[in-house]
Formats: structure tokens, C-alpha cells, sequence
């Protein structure tokens, strides 16, 4: 396949619209159901390169979930704990392979922004991730390849007009690339920039102690952020993002709204949400809001009179700003990583809150002193690692 033509551009009125490559040589994907489009290409060939680089750094199997450009979450194929399982919603018989595992744990950093996201696997897509799947909200899937079993569930998606893109593990994109901006050619090498545990040696923090999961983590939140728009800050812990902040024009704005994810992930084990009744029938897309609801501050929107009974078989008990503090407070072992420099040490004040203990930032700022400081007040381990990994 040489070219694809696009049903439209970003929107409607932009058409025609293709892909197809510069040099006339065969597209490196391969449609295998469905009809994708052009923001539908842009997420798989972003989520690609992400899922790809993380198992080559990792060794482990990775998936990525992809909306709008940016991740709404990346992870490793780590097991699933039974919490995970729960807050996750996976059947109690449900078969769990590595990938599938960790295209779950992708999806379930932000069960709310992953809704209609598009799904990248590092490694072939088996029966037991497209199972999972099935279930869910998904507009499509790149993989270097698909079982027979897994295809057959994932053509019976959307009445069969699930998207399915297969690309060419082997494919090595042109050393530079190029594209127009309002008739005006833009052209840079592309971002080879490689990222393993050697990035991670400068530690200028009085502490020194970087675990080896904390390493996989840090890991996990660069890989994320080169791919997520900026500016850009990511929150993992255990192999998994739990909070991206993508897009946002200031740094602490970013480092604010991933540490609020990070918060309604970790709310989300809380006693009080996993104990919640819902009634027989509810759609996820209704269970995972209502989860939302209430967890944030308009809880009273899904429990006031006459809207309870829509969702919950029993109204539940408020969950308190005070209990909600001290839950959140109890959360640990978090890595932040940023794509580019902390300016300030607010930054570091946020991601405390959010159980940040290890920080992997590029370092360079006139008040990197103020960083590190910060940083020590609070015995965290952070790395500079040198390098911005701004994406646009």
C-alpha cells in the first residue's frame, strides 16, 4: 500500500486528505479492518514509537493509550495485583498475558481520558488483550502483529468497523523529517534520542539511593514524555504512568494536573470507591464517570436524590476532603519525570503531595540550586539528565 486515502483532515471540512510517503516507497502499516483517520494515524504512529522504545529499554512488553495526540496513559507488562484487577474492572476468569496486562494497566491510568483512545502494543496482539478490548470504548489498535483469535474479536468491535493497523516492526523512519505549517515547510532530524539507565547516572541529590524499579519507572515517565505534546510532566509508579499533564503552557500547571490524576488513580483504591454498589446493567462509560464524580469535589452530582438511584444500588457515603487528604497522603514510592527543567521548586512541593519520592528532570535552570534544595527537604533521589525531550 503505497497511499491511504482519508475520509477527512482533522475535521470535515479539511479534504482531501492522505497518507502515503515522499519517496514513493510502500507505507510501513497495514490496514487490517476498519477505515482509520488522520488523527487516528497520528495517534498510532506516536503511541508506536513510545511502545516500541519502552520495550527496547525495558525488555519488557509495553502498550500505550493513546487520545488526541498525547498518551492518557503507558505501561509495562508487570502482573496484575487483585486491587489492579478491581479498580481495572477485569473479569474474575479472565485470561492475563503480559501484553494484555499491560494494555490494562495502560488504560487504567486514566480510565476517564482513555475513553474512544487509540491502543499501541510493543508486541503481538493475543486473544486475551483483545478480549479485553472488546469490552471497552476504543476507536483502534497498532501492533506488530494479531493471532487469528485475537483479529476475529477485534472485527466484531464497533460493528465491524473497528480499526486495525498492523505495522512493520522493522520500519526505520527517514533521518530527517519534515511537514507544513500554513504552506510553510518545516524540516529537523528526527528524535533518535535514546533513552536507558544511563541517562539516570547524575544524581544531585544528597540522596543517592535509586532502586531498580524507580530506575524502570523514571524510564517509563521520559519514554511517555517524548511522546506526550508539551509541555509535559508524567507520574509513574510500578512500571505504570498514573498522571500525565500534557499541553500546558506552565511547567507547575503540568506538574498540578498529572499530580491530580496520580491522585484519582490512587482514590481509586480507596475502601470507600472500591465498595461501591453500582446497579446491574450500567455501561463503563457511566461507572468509570460516576467514579469521577465521586471522588472530585461534585460529588453531590451523583448523589443527590433522584441521581443515585441511577447509578448506585445503594447511595453511598460521602468520601470527605479530609479522608481524601489522608488516603492520598498515604501514597508512596511515585516517580515524577518533566520534559524539560523544573524553574522553580513549586514543582517539586506538588509532586511531594502526590507521593513523589524520585524525579528525573533535564536539569539547567538558573535556579536549579532552589530545585535540588527542595528536593533534599524532603530526602527524594532526583537525576538531571541533560536532555529536553520537548514534542510538537
Amino acid at each position: 500500500m503505497k497511499e491511504f486515502e482519508l475520509k477527512y483532515g482533522c475535521n470535515p471540512n479539511q479534504k482531501p486528505a492522505k497518507i502515503y510517503m515522499k519517496d514513493g516507497s510502500e507505507l510501513p502499516v497495514t490496514v487490517l479492518n476498519g477505515r482509520p483517520g488522520y488523527i487516528n494515524f497520528l495517534d498510532a504512529l506516536n503511541s508506536w514509537q513510545l511502545v516500541k522504545e519502552l520495550k527496547e529499554a525495558t525488555g519488557l512488553p509495553s502498550a500505550a493509550s493513546f487520545k488526541h495526540v498525547s498518551p492518557a496513559g503507558a505501561a509495562v507488562g508487570l502482573p496484575l495485583s487483585e486491587t489492579d484487577k478491581k479498580i481495572y474492572f477485569v473479569r474474575p476468569d479472565a485470561e492475563l498475558s503480559p501484553i494484555a496486562c499491560a494494555y490494562i494497566r495502560a488504560r487504567g491510568a486514566d480510565r476517564l481520558c482513555s475513553y474512544g483512545d487509540w491502543a499501541a502494543l510493543s508486541d503481538t496482539c493475543d486473544a486475551a488483550t483483545a478480549a479485553y478490548l472488546k469490552d471497552e470504548v476504543s476507536d483502534g489498535i497498532i501492533a506488530p502483529s494479531y493471532t487469528e483469535e485475537a483479529l476475529e474479536i477485534l472485527r466484531s468491535k464497533k460493528k465491524g468497523g473497528y480499526n486495525v493497523v498492523q505495522i512493520d516492526p522493522d520500519y526505520v523512519p527517514a533521518a530527517q523529517e519534515c511537514k507544513d505549517v500554513f504552506g510553510v515547510t518545516f524540516e529537523q532530524g528526527h528524535n533518535n534520542f535514546r533513552i536507558d539507565e544511563s541517562l539516570l547516572a547524575n544524581i544531585v541529590t544528597e540522596n543517592r539511593e535509586l532502586p531498580q524499579q524507580a530506575k524502570i519507572d523514571m524510564i517509563v515517565a521520559l519514554i511517555t514524555l517524548k511522546y506526550t505534546q508539551s509541555n509535559s510532566v508524567c507520574y509513574v509508579k510500578d512500571g505504570q504512568a498514573i498522571g500525565v499533564g500534557a499541553g500546558q503552557q506552565s511547567r507547575i500547571h503540568c506538574t498540578r494536573l498529572a499530580g491530580q490524576k496520580a491522585d484519582n488513580w490512587y482514590l481509586r483504591q480507596n475502601p470507600k470507591v472500591l465498595g461501591l454498589q453500582f446497579v446491574d446493567g450500567i455501561r463503563r462509560a457511566d461507572r468509570d464517570n460516576a467514579i469521577d464524580i465521586y471522588t472530585s469535589d461534585e460529588y453531590d452530582d451523583v448523589l443527590r436524590d433522584g441521581e443515585w438511584q441511577k447509578v448506585f444500588k445503594v447511595r453511598p457515603e460521602v468520601l470527605t476532603a479530609e479522608e481524601k487528604k489522608a488516603w492520598i497522603a498515604t501514597q508512596s514510592g511515585v516517580t515524577c519525570g518533566s520534559d524539560a527543567f523544573f524553574p522553580f521548586g513549586d514543582n517539586v512541593e506538588r509532586a511531594r503531595k502526590s507521593g513523589v519520592q524520585y524525579i528525573a528532570e533535564p536539569g539547567g535552570s538558573i535556579r536549579d540550586d532552589h530545585v535540588i534544595d527542595t528536593a533534599n527537604k524532603y530526602n527524594m533521589v532526583m537525576a538531571f539528565t541533560g536532555m529536553r525531550l520537548f514534542h510538537h
